[in-house]
């Protein structure tokens, strides 16, 4: 990398931090850093305190077996069922407590406390077992936003039946393949969801896929938009003629703590979908931990939003296992962030006084473009902690996420982790951690990371690499199920010794150490860009894009180039009512230049009025590489938007190509 190429950090003044506000620090959840040295001291004393916190039917014989690595098993010879620490625990003193506030797209409510929760998944699992699920069969769960969805994980936890949720804005075929891949045999899912006002068709995608998966023996429909649907005798029931004369009462079932709790897909593509697993145990230890330190939740005070989808693993660990199990309230809301208007999150932070929201990247770039006026309209002054998730973010929506949502006044928790780590593995603690805007600071108490270069050699401070994970954590992922050499290879190959029996997780994302140890996200590594020999990340070229003040949002990819191996092609929504033209691409190129170097200076800028997202907020790269290097375009039935994936084309067909 030449020395015109400036690092990430020095994208915004670096002298710029952030300490833990004084009243914060005080009553923190971790009020002091001792906790890192308490940890490094005694791993399993650490790791078993924090297993303490749950309800365990067996207590364990030993930490963690790590004799056949990277096979791990955590709470070796321990007994549990999730669901008791979950639910059971909190009703002898807390079943009035609010467990969720629920806020239905078209603008119906409902309150559900610990007490109402814990029956009403008792009826389901009693339900689910009448139509012949038990331990061990496998349960895909495809359904929106609605209260039945994590009544229907937490039901399946309760039998021992590993869930399989499936995102509901996948397609059918995406939905067949994971049913497929975890021989599942029951479906939960719903009519139609509502999102944007209008009715996504469930139902009629469910039967599609099914169609396709002789293992399904049942299908569990709730009623949810009313959409007039096709019922097959005999297999399909409606949830509200089945549950809800069931018992309240369910004995939980017991489960060993390495047993399958669940299979989470993430989706490749070249290969079809890795099913990771995450078994009973190590994985509510992990996720109960996290959220209680991260977001220094205060149970009888707080009022936790996360507005991740439960189909994604932030929904499973931070919806629904993490602060269930740790007695919190939270809000979870069906439909999208504009509807009816563009403050619809902002009205649900006022009405229910959230204190603490976790969301994406993407979105806050997405409230940005829309206009401070929106956040303006409501009262946030509820709000003491925010959080992001999903990708790294860019110091100028990291500024404005705290300065106009968070008035200032909120420590900001920027979190790495991944489906495959079960919960966050590097995020500050807002009791104790000084913050930089764009940086996710540190590795947590207990875990382990590394910035190595190509050999797995530790880099200096101050330069970049591949991140890894050095030993194992409770919530790591244990499996592709079914595919123990995929397993290995796609995380463990590439930098482990396994002679000297030296394991390295490799996350697959590329990272850099600042002077002082922060870590800074760069993204997957094929999201750092090859341009005539220099690596130059993604996200330092959207970051300086974003730094211009025509700027909202950029997505930036690499495509190939005959002469540089790759070339930066630059993907623009501009803020407000601006236009652009011929001069404000040089004008943006020239920008970027000085910002990073002439090096990262775009080939090519398209300005679109919308970046391709999936329903969760991701930006989808891979369709902009598709455009950029003008192949077919592949599968968008998972865009929140698909139309704008085919204007963005239109308009690449003519968009100059320039020298960088």
């Amino acid at each position: 990398m030449d020395e015109g190429h400036r690092t990430i950090e020095a994208l915004f003044d670096e002298a710029r931090t952030f300490p833990p506000p004084p009243e914060l620090a005080r009553r923190a959840v971790v009020p002091t850093d001792a906790i890192y040295a308490e940890a490094e001291e005694d791993l399993d004393a650490y790791w078993s305190g924090k297993a303490e916190r749950l309800v365990w039917r067996r207590r364990w014989d030993s930490v963690l077996d790590w004799s056949k690595a990277p096979f791990a098993k955590w709470f070796v010879g321990g007994t549990l069922n999730v669901t008791e620490s979950c639910l059971d625990r909190h009703l002898g003193e807390h079943a009035d407590r609010v467990a969720y506030y629920w806020e239905g797209e078209p603008g119906d409510r409902r309150t559900i406390t610990y007490g109402e929760l814990h029956a009403e998944v008792c009826r389901c699992a009693n339900a689910l077992a009448s139509l012949g699920v038990g331990k061990g069969d496998r349960v895909a769960i495809y359904m929106g936003m609605v209260p039945e969805l994590p009544v229907a994980l937490l039901a399946c936890a309760r039998l021992g039946a590993p869930h399989v949720v499936v995102f509901g804005g996948f397609s059918a075929d995406s939905l067949a393949d994971r049913i497929d891949d975890a021989g599942a045999k029951l479906v939960v899912t719903c009519d139609g969801a509502w999102r944007g006002g209008a009715v996504v068709p469930l139902k009629e995608m469910a039967d599609d896929a099914v169609a396709r998966t002789p293992s399904v023996r049942h299908v569990v429909v709730v009623r949810r938009t009313g959409a007039t649907v096709p019922m097959t005798p005999g297999r399909d029931v409606w949830y509200d003629e089945i549950v809800p004369d069931q018992r309240p009462e369910r004995p939980a079932t017991e489960c060993d703590a390495e047993d399958l709790l669940f299979l989470l897909h993430t989706s490749g593509t070249t290969a079809k979908p890795k099913g990771i697993v995450h078994t009973c145990g190590g994985y509510l230890v992990g996720a109960a931990a996290s959220h209680s330190m991260v977001f220094d939740l205060h149970e009888t005070e707080d009022v936790y939003w996360c507005t991740a989808d439960i189909g994604w693993v932030t929904g499973h660990s931070y919806v629904v296992y993490g602060p269930l199990a740790n007695g919190a309230t939270s809000v979870l809301y069906e439909g999208a962030p504009h509807y009816p208007d563009r403050d619809r999150f902002w009205e649900i932070v006022e009405r229910y006084g959230v204190t603490t929201m976790y969301t994406a990247p993407t979105s806050i770039r997405t409230f940005m473009k829309w206009g401070d006026e929106h956040v303006a309209k409501h009262d946030l002054s509820s709000l003491r902690l925010l959080g992001t998730v999903g990708e790294p973010i860019n110091p100028e929506a990291w500024m404005w996420y705290r300065e106009v949502v968070g008035g200032g006044r909120c420590p900001i928790v920027d979190t790495w982790w991944q489906t495959e780590t079960g919960g966050l593995m590097i995020a500050p603690l807002p009791g104790v951690t000084t913050t930089k805007p764009g940086s996710a600071t540190l590795p947590l108490p207990g875990i382990a990371a590394d910035v190595v270069d190509e050999e797995g050699h530790s880099v200096p401070l101050g330069q970049g690499g591949y991140l890894v994970i050095t030993r194992p954590w409770p919530s790591m992922l244990r499996g592709i199920y079914g595919d123990d050499d995929r397993f290995v290879e796609t995380y463990w190959r590439r930098f482990s010794v396994p002679e000297e029996n030296r394991w390295v997780y490799f996350a697959g994302d590329g990272a850099k150490r600042d002077l002082d140890g922060y870590y800074w996200l760069l993204g997957r590594v094929d999201d750092v860009m090859n341009v005539s020999g220099h690596r130059i990340s993604t996200l330092e070229v959207e970051s300086a894009l974003v730094d211009h003040p025509a700027v909202a949002e950029a997505a930036v990819i690499g495509r190939a180039d005959a002469q540089t191996g790759q070339a930066i092609a630059a993907f623009v929504t501009l803020r407000g009512d601006r236009e652009g033209d011929a001069d404000l691409i040089t004008e943006l190129r020239d920008h970027v230049a000085a910002k990073i170097g002439k090096i990262a200076r775009p080939a090519s800028i398209v300005f679109t009025p919308e970046l391709p997202k999936t329903r969760s907020g991701k930006i989808m790269r891979r369709l902009l590489r598709d455009i950029s290097e003008r192949r077919k375009l592949g599968d968008v039935t998972t865009l929140a938007n698909e139309s704008v994936v085919h204007e963005i084309a239109e308009r690449a067909k003519g968009a100059p190509r320039a020298e960088a």
